[in-house]
């Protein structure tokens, strides 16, 4: 789960975070009055959106004076932003986070993330602040210094040095706040169950502080339940309705950009499904996990949920039944089929326990658009061929 800026500076305080003063607002005449709030004489308008690069494409602007606070906000406020983080449609902006300016000397890049190769958190920074952290990764990689840190010891002086001097940072005073910050940062993402934290830029002031002039922040969704506080946070006008609906079932769903919808139990095998329709010469429309439970009532919403994609020429049912057991599964398509319309050819390909039990159920259900596939391949050829038309 992903939270706002101005959500992320909110826990940021909790912690000691220092960042600029700022207020959320929902329209422009609150835009004025939290700009008079904040005193000035500089103010930040920021739009409020789940994706980076918000002030490349034009969300995040200064102002000068109160009519140029008046002016920005009515500018980004109700506008598509387009970003190198959001689809080509964009994100309506609902919210903006009227901001003190800074008394800015550098730019920094700092994180908190999950190395999935070392199993433990990964503190990224870089003296390229301000910058599309992946273009400094490619292009300028002796750039981006990395600390690793071992939960069982936790946050030590030494990676605070190592990160202080990573930066270029010489000053003791200097060095002393850097590994401080870092600190706080690394004890936020722990406390939390945070899978990341990105400040970019991260600012050193004239007199030496660091600030996080930018907050972001996402959360792992299996352990919200240990933190009602940031599950409260959920802004699922953010979301992708689909994926909204999908998550009440049980159902994992991701959009894509092909024609065959997908109906899978495991992510792996999901997965795996995927690239064999590529393989097979085709291009799968979804990510859907329907878990180790699919039932009926599961399989009928994955149905629905798939099948409001226009682009969806054929379905690729892909079960093992491991759990659950194929003939019951078997039962569960056919039922899925009289609760949901079902307009596109449905390949369905089961194996696992009583898989012969269900092939034969599948072959007797006289369901005129329902095809059985032998194995994975055999499933994913002819799923390719039904979205062909052939």
């Amino acid at each position: 789960m992903n939270v706002h800026e101005y959500q992320a500076k909110q826990i940021f305080a909790k912690y000691g975070v220092p960042t600029p003063k700022g207020i959320m607002v929902e329209s422009v005449k609150d835009a004025v009055t939290a700009a008079e709030q904040l005193g000035g004489p500089v103010w930040v308008v920021k739009a409020q959106i789940h994706a980076g690069g918000r002030g490349l494409g034009g969300g995040v602007k200064l102002a000068k004076s109160l009519e140029e606070v008046e002016e920005l906000a009515n500018e980004i406020l109700g506008m598509t932003l387009v970003t190198h983080q959001t689809t080509a449609e964009g994100k309506l902006v609902q919210k903006l986070y009227i901001e003190d300016g800074a008394d800015i000397k550098d730019e920094f890049y700092l994180s908190v993330v999950l190395d999935r190769k070392l199993e433990m958190p990964l503190i990224m920074a870089s003296t390229e602040g301000g910058m599309n952290i992946e273009d400094v990764a490619e292009k300028t990689p002796e750039k981006i210094i990395t600390v690793p840190v071992d939960p069982s010891i936790g946050f030590q002086g030494f990676h605070g040095r190592e990160l202080a001097f990573g930066l270029g940072i010489t000053d003791k005073n200097e060095q002393k706040n850097i590994i401080s910050f870092a600190s706080k940062l690394y004890k936020l993402y722990m406390d939390n169950d945070a899978e990341l934290i990105e400040i970019n830029p991260l600012v050193r002031t004239g007199n030496g502080e660091f600030l996080a002039l930018d907050g972001k922040m996402g959360f792992d969704n299996s352990a919200l339940g240990r933190h009602p506080d940031i599950a409260a946070m959920r802004d699922l006008s953010e979301e992708d309705p689909d994926e909204v609906e999908a998550s009440k079932y049980g159902l994992s769903y991701v959009a894509l950009d092909g024609e065959i919808g997908c109906m899978v139990n495991g992510a792996g095998l999901a997965m795996g499904t995927m690239d064999t329709i590529n393989h097979m010469g085709g291009t799968p429309a979804n990510f859907l996990d329907v878990g180790g439970s699919a039932n009926a009532e599961t399989v009928a919403k994955g149905f629905e949920i798939i099948l409001k994609n226009p682009n969806v020429k054929a379905i690729f049912v892909n079960i093992f039944g491991g759990i659950v057991r194929c003939d019951r599964i078997a039962n569960g398509i056919i039922e899925a089929t009289k609760i949901t319309d079902v307009n596109v050819p449905v390949i369905v390909r089961l194996d696992g326990t009583n898989a012969p039990e269900a092939a034969e159920i599948l072959k007797n259900a006289n369901i005129a658009n329902l095809i059985v596939g032998n194995d994975l391949g055999d499933g994913a050829a002819k799923a390719v061929a039904a979205a062909k038309g052939e």
